[in-house]
Parts: C-alpha cells; sequence; structure tokens
C-alpha cells in the first residue's frame, strides 16, 4: 500500500516500523540522452535493476540525480516516473531540497500526492543559513506534507551542517523522521541516538564510512556506491544492520575500491562514467558537470575491473 501525500492511507509509524526507509538506499542517478533530455528507457532498466537486486529504496531527483540543474517540471516528472515504474515493488523517496526555503516546499507540495514514501530534504546549499535558519527551513518545508521526511546534512556540499542538537529538536515534529548523516563522522551515531531516541532513522550517507555506521547503530546507508553494485550492498547492509560485523566487513572491503573510485571528482561525474562502461547508460550530463578527466576515467575502469563489474 502506497502513501499519499495529505491523505495518508500508512501512519508514519507504520512507515519506520516496516523499514520502508530504511535498509540499502540508492541515491539514483538521472540518465540524459545526448540531446540533454531524461533517457526514460534508462531511467526504467536502472530502476528494474534495483528492485531484481534488492535495493531497499530509491532516492530519485537527489544531489546524485543531478537535481540542482533540472527544472521543477523536469524534477517532478522524474520522481513521477520512478514512482510508476517501480510500482510497488521498491520505496521510493523523492528529494525536495532547495537553497530557497520557498522553492522547497513548492516542490514539496506539489510531488505530496505522488505515490511516494517520503521525502529527503537536503540543508539549503550556498546560502549558509544559522542553525535558527536550518530549523525554519526544516519545519516549513514540515508544514507543506504530512508525507515522512528525511533531513540530508551534507557539509561538504552545502556549507550548512545542521548539528545533532538541532536535529533532536527537529525530531519532535512527527513526520521529521530520520537524518541522512554525510559528514563521515561515525561518533555522530551515539550523539543522535541519545538526543532523538531509536526510533529516529540514521542513515549513512557516507560510503566509505556507512559500514561503521551502521555497525554503530545505524539504520542503513543512502549510497552512490550502490548505483553501480546494488546487491553487494544490499548484503552488506543486512549484515551490517544485524550486528553481524565480520561479513558487513568483509563484503565492504570488496566495494572499497568503488566507494574511493566513485568520489575521484565531484559526484556524480564518476558513477555516471562507471555506469556508461558497465552499459547501463550513455554518459550524458548536465553543465556544469562534465565528464571525468582522462586520468580519472582510467581510474574509475581499473577500479570497475578490479571490482568484477566489467
Amino acid at each position: 500500500m502506497l502513501l499519499q501525500g495529505g491523505k495518508s492511507t500508512i501512519a508514519v509509524e507504520q512507515i519506520i516500523g516496516g523499514s520502508m526507509l530504511t535498509g540499502s538506499i540508492v541515491a539514483l542517478v538521472t540518465p540524459f540522452t545526448q540531446q540533454g533530455n531524461v533517457d526514460f528507457n534508462a531511467l526504467e532498466a536502472l530502476v528494474n535493476w534495483h528492485c531484481e537486486a534488492g535495493t531497499d529504496a530509491i532516492v530519485a531527483m537527489g544531489t546524485t540525480g543531478e537535481s540542482a540543474t533540472m527544472s521543477h517540471d523536469e524534477h517532478i516528472l522524474v520522481v513521477s516516473a520512478v514512482a510508476e515504474l517501480a510500482a510497488g515493488r521498491i520505496a521510493v523517496i523523492a528529494g525536495n531540497g532547495s537553497n530557497a526555503t520557498a522553492e522547497a516546499v513548492h516542490l514539496t507540495e506539489r510531488m505530496a500526492s505522488l505515490p511516494i514514501q517520503g521525502f529527503l530534504n537536503v540543508n539549503p546549499y550556498y546560502n549558509k543559513p544559522s542553525q535558527r535558519g536550518l530549523l525554519a527551513h526544516y519545519k516549513a518545508c514540515a508544514e507543506a506534507s504530512d508525507l515522512p521526511q528525511l533531513l540530508y546534512n551534507v557539509p561538504g556540499r552545502t556549507a550548512a551542517d545542521i548539528l545533532p542538537e538541532q536535529v533532536a529538536e527537529l525530531a519532535q515534529i512527527p513526520n521529521i523522521v530520520g537524518i541522512k548523516e554525510a559528514t563521515g563522522d561515525v561518533a555522530r551515531v551515539a550523539l543522535l541516538k541519545q538526543l532523538c531516541g531509536d526510533d529516529f532513522i540514521l542513515l549513512s550517507g557516507d560510503d566509505g564510512t556507512g559500514c561503521e555506521f551502521m555497525l554503530q547503530g545505524g539504520h542503513g546507508v543512502i549510497s552512490v556506491t550502490a548505483n553501480v553494485m546494488p546487491a553487494q550492498m544490499k548484503a552488506m547492509v543486512a549484515a551490517a544492520t544485524q550486528g553481524d560485523a565480520p561479513t558487513a566487513k568483509a563484503i565492504d572491503a570488496q566495494m572499497a575500491v568503488i566507494h574511493e573510485a566513485m568520489f575521484v571528482q565531484s559526484n556524480p561525474i564518476p558513477v555516471k562514467w562507471a555506469l556508461s562502461l558497465m552499459g547501463k547508460l550513455e554518459a550524458n550530463y548536465r553543465l556544469p558537470m562534465t565528464e571525468p578527466e582522462l586520468l580519472q576515467q582510467q581510474h574509475i575502469e581499473q577500479a570497475l575491473k578490479q571490482a568484477e563489474l566489467i
């Protein structure tokens, strides 16, 4: 059963209990044609691949989806298409962030009636708001829809770091149900658990430290690596969230070369190049993103070979 914004057919508590926003979540790329349009055929193939590989959820139109270069109409069209293609087989989380609160609220309102399971809302980028500004931003977005919302803290991309004490304040809002922590600071897991409670969803947004994040008590990952190794990421997350450290670390070690290669240039430049080498899409980008430099192309290719993906 799916959620409809404004008229929820599943309570927020059921979403958390049913783990619809936890586990191995892919930060999905957006395929483009050479003409710069969304490649819906490639998008369908990617969604089907993740369903078959056991990925727990898809984030559509996040950073990896090149949301910052998309018009609002394109953004909503891609989320709608992913939800339709998923057809209830896999949870869909829509990116609803913007550096302007009014735009984030507008996007949230426009997508609230789509068959999605929640939103992922990034810290407003470029503006460098205060903690008070971050609180006001997230509260406004939470009021725009009763669908569950995940905070997204990635200071390296936004120049804003929402601190655990402010996260705890936002956790009191019923439909703010968790956070994607992309600081790489695993020590935050214990502090967030202490401040926000065990029911607040903690997701790693840093592939390199994601395994340890979950072994410390996190509930899953929103992953770039999952774009190219979905089955392996699913297996690692399952082991880590069950506390099976030896298995989780062994699988994570196999993915380490990909974790590193996916960030030799700004995301999603490397991951789209990798997927093109794997035959999943054409390596087309929206400016200002361009294809990797030759040395990075060679690095990514070598990593894929080492991981036996090509």
